[in-house]
């Protein structure tokens, strides 16, 4: 069963089949002609692997980041950034940056990044006298942030498949990697407008403008500390801090920044609809996959036979890394965190890897992925937000490539980055 299962499941993703109907089709293909199980138990654990109370956070995060852009709490934060930044030499970059970093600590999805205020920087960079390929490079780039700074989607779907962690370990353990990121993307932006001469195309503004536009970015800034202060208080969970964002980018869009209209809402609600209804259609796929998996035992015999390798966990870490950078060529990290986790996680485990490091490594490993052709989605995201061919964006991405692939290598070799947040969290 286990073969005809990653052979269906190849075969359709060569064909182009979309990730989530490979998924499920693949389960299905095997159940029927490698076992004597019912038809009937795929559509079961499909329906298993959403029915999760966890899971309600990402449509309502998903919401929330719709909400905010259409509330002006993007063009808020951006506003602020470009005061403190612009002036500088590669300042507009810095300021992209930036936003990335602040706008992931609500959306919790680099799509939502580029797609959002990623995309208006790009304008703004362009229209700044920036190389509009250029800009669209460091927005993909800067946008895997989005699922690692917390909240993250794929955090809660990382813990929903190793027990061993919880949804609030890992969005303590993602705060420092998040900013290493974003130190990774500053210090490539720095390296960049220095040798190819990106002056500032912003007018210094004085502390006057910048107070102005803080005053004018808290109510937005408000939603970080909501979300991250709240879950850390234990004033209430994950899945209720995404209600509680919702709201909150709500009455915020309607009555602070007085933008976001009774009848924008049906747009915004259904545009989070689709996209919430495309994440639980792969993590249902995936789930029946994942239990096909497990049935067959292939987690616990692959873990038994590494274990006996006796590798070294650094060698470990090193040959995963390399497993999963190739996967992210093909596939988002969503399939890939259902798929690998349940494989990969228990074997780490028995090697003495610390969970939370683990995760975090597959998490930055997996998005870093969304960047790389010939499968990238943030690269097709916004090529398609902003009118430019894939290929002049991966032209530009070398330099932001290789800050991330430090970072991810920083991460690998020192745990402390990932697990000291946590512990002293209390995790």
């Amino acid at each position: 069963m286990a073969e005809i299962l990653f052979a269906a499941l190849f075969g359709l993703l060569v064909l182009g089949v979309p990730v989530a109907f490979a998924i499920a089709i693949a389960a299905f293909l095997a159940l029927t002609f490698g076992s004597r199980y019912p038809a009937i138990v795929i559509v079961k654990e499909m329906f298993s692997g959403i029915d999760s109370f966890p899971l309600l956070a990402v449509p309502f995060f998903i919401l929330a980041a719709e909400l905010m852009t259409g509330g002006a709490m993007t063009h808020a934060l951006l506003r602020m950034t470009v005061r403190y930044m612009g002036h500088l030499r590669g300042g507009l970059g810095y300021a992209n940056v930036a936003s990335s970093t602040m706008f992931a600590g609500i959306s919790g999805s680099a799509l939502a990044d580029a797609a959002g205020p990623g995309a208006m920087m790009i304008r703004m960079m362009e229209a700044g006298g920036y190389p509009r390929a250029y800009a669209g490079a460091l927005t993909v780039s800067a946008a895997v942030v989005g699922p690692i700074i917390p909240p993250s989607i794929i955090m809660i779907i990382y813990a929903m498949q190793d027990e061993r962690v919880s949804v609030v370990a890992l969005f303590m353990a993602g705060i420092v990697p998040g900013l290493c990121i974003t130190g990774g993307m500053l210090a490539a932006n720095w390296w960049m407008s220095r040798k190819r001469g990106y002056i500032g195309s912003e007018p210094r503004a004085d502390w006057g403008e910048r107070g102005r536009a803080t005053l004018y970015a808290l109510p937005a800034v408000g939603l970080i500390v909501l979300i991250i202060g709240g879950i850390r208080a234990g004033v209430f969970t994950p899945t209720e801090a995404s209600v509680m964002a919702v709201a909150y980018a709500l009455l915020c869009g309607m009555f602070v920044y007085r933008s976001l209209r009774l009848r924008d809402l049906p747009a915004l609600l259904l545009s989070a609809a689709l996209v919430s209804a495309a994440v639980l259609l792969i993590l249902a796929g995936a789930r029946a996959f994942a239990w096909m998996l497990i049935i067959e035992g292939v987690p616990q015999a692959l873990a038994g036979y590494i274990v006996a390798l006796d590798l070294h966990p650094v060698v470990f870490l090193l040959a995963v890394n390399v497993l999963l950078l190739l996967f992210g060529l093909f596939l988002d990290p969503m399939p890939g965190v259902m798929i690998l986790v349940p494989i990969l996680a228990p074997i780490a485990f028995a090697l003495g890897i610390d969970p939370i490091h683990f995760a975090i490594v597959v998490i930055v490993n997996l998005t870093i992925g969304l960047t790389t052709p010939p499968v990238g989605s943030l690269l097709f995201v916004v090529s398609a937000a902003v009118k430019l061919k894939p290929t002049a964006l991966i032209r530009e991405l070398p330099p932001f490539f290789l800050a991330n692939f430090v970072v991810l290598m920083l991460l690998t070799f020192v745990p402390f980055l990932s697990t000291w947040l946590p512990r002293a969290s209390g995790f």
